[in-house]
């Protein structure tokens, strides 16, 4: 399992920003560029979400990903292809998935929260990567 970097930067959203606005280099591994039905999918299912709004469960997924772990499912940490092509394109190994647990569910569910490189940008999932929120950790 690889645990990604987590940069600590002052003004952490304004390095989140920055590192969204400037992507990353194009490459080999990099999917062709989507479909314009796929851009505006894209568009409309990345949203937001408090971090006071997230299931308390997800609080305990993020605590662990600062912790370096343990993770309680051998998937945890490992990576997030993006194959939906929802989040913004990056080279393979960027994003890294991490199970969110669901009460009652002898599963490992549908709610993920998927780790970019960059200092707190994290995406919440409830619906098993159709949608995603990135998460605002200053509300």
């Amino acid at each position: 399992m690889r645990i990604p970097p987590r940069f600590t930067v002052i003004g952490g959203v304004a390095a989140l920003l920055s590192a969204l606005a400037l992507g990353a280099p194009a490459t080999a591994a990099v999917a062709p560029a989507p479909t314009p039905a796929a851009v505006s999918f894209s568009a409309a299912a990345v949203g937001d979400i408090c971090y006071s709004d997230l299931p308390s469960q997800a609080h305990d997924t993020l605590r662990l990903i600062e912790a370096g772990g343990p993770f309680p499912y051998t998937q945890d940490g490992s990576v997030f292809q993006n194959r939906e092509g929802i989040l913004p394109a990056h080279s393979l190994g960027y994003y890294h998935e991490y199970t969110v647990k669901t009460p009652g569910s002898p599963t490992r569910g549908a709610r993920r929260i998927v780790t970019g490189e960059s200092y707190q940008e994290d995406y919440y999932t409830a619906d098993h990567y159709a949608s995603f929120d990135l998460v605002d950790h200053s509300c």
